[in-house]
């Protein structure tokens, strides 16, 4: 698989809920920071995205779609100084796929938004490899993303055979075009795993770790990849996904493993090899590194 498909796999969403909103008047929801993926589309009206972190106020209009990874607190409002409530307060007397109404209703804003749920090793630090934010903002693209969610809403207000796994593939391919769409739009340069996968040189050479991370690579052979001398790869690759060529790949190759003994059950001379490793002790010992346990403790559920 490509590198994009190999991390959102191993994520394997667990649950998923979308709802409606119609807004009028002065209102302010506050979500408070949670596991997972928020998204929201905004089909009517307009309200503003603030975010509990450090970040200015972003400004939502109706056709734009925005997904946060990241996790972290923040407020949808009608404008910055109105009190919040406790969104989730509000949205447990919604039924999943239906709208709910706030002061009444009437179009101030309106629009459609949930949140994925994961169940996969570490999902944590797998999110926390994605942008904290991505807003998707061409009118054609929006509109894709909007459909597809209440695609969602109405295979959740109105269960029919089939649902819970039709579920499940929608929310996948909903975050994968969203960050597919957020990366051909991003003009600037932004560093991250994501981001350099517009790079070709990088999107080749993290092709071929996700593609062969049992392979003995060093610098020089993944410069040779990229097409560059070792140390101009190694500044690329570093300015590009935001660490050493070296440490990214010990990293994917810690989550395989960690996959391997925990969901598939794999014993550790077996995973060894395949992230790789000859030697059982260099992998236990890396694996330790990663995580803080041996593989053996890890594979017994101390890392879970």
């Amino acid at each position: 698989m490509d590198p994009l498909s190999d991390i959102l796999s191993l994520l394997k969403p667990s649950s998923y809920g979308f709802r409606g909103l119609d807004a009028s008047g002065d209102w302010a929801l506050a979500y408070a920071a949670d596991d997972g993926i928020k998204c929201f589309a905004i089909t009517a009206g307009a309200c503003w995205l603030v975010m509990d972190r450090d970040a200015a106020p972003m400004r939502l209009v109706a056709g734009d779609f925005v997904l946060l990874p990241g996790g972290g607190g923040f407020r949808l409002c009608s404008a910055l100084d109105v009190a919040p409530i406790d969104a989730f307060s509000f949205f447990p007397n919604v039924a999943a796929g239906e709208i709910g109404v706030l002061n009444g209703g009437g179009g101030g804003c309106v629009g459609v938004g949930g949140y994925f749920a994961f169940e996969g090793i570490h999902s944590e630090m797998l999110l926390g490899m994605l942008p904290p934010i991505v807003h998707v903002a061409d009118q054609a693209d929006k509109d894709g993303l909007r459909i597809a969610i209440e695609r969602l809403m109405r295979e959740l207000r109105a269960p029919r055979p089939g649902s819970s796994l039709l579920g499940e593939h929608l929310t996948q391919a909903l975050l994968i075009e969203s960050l597919r769409l957020h990366l051909e739009e991003t003009s600037t340069r932004k560093t991250g795993w994501l981001f350099a996968l517009a790079d070709k040189p990088m999107s080749a050479v993290l092709a071929a770790m996700h593609a062969d991370p049992s392979r003995k690579w060093t610098l020089e052979t993944l410069a040779r990849v990229a097409g560059m001398s070792r140390s101009s790869f190694a500044v690329r690759f570093k300015e590009s996904v935001g660490e050493p060529a070296m440490d990214y790949l010990t990293r994917w190759r810690m989550m395989l493993a960690a996959n391997h003994l925990a969901i598939e059950g794999m014993t550790i001379s077996r995973v060894a090899p395949t992230v790789g490793y000859e030697s059982e002790s260099a992998f236990g010992a890396a694996f330790k590194r990663a995580f803080g346990y041996s593989p053996k403790q890890y594979a017994k559920g101390a890392g879970r």
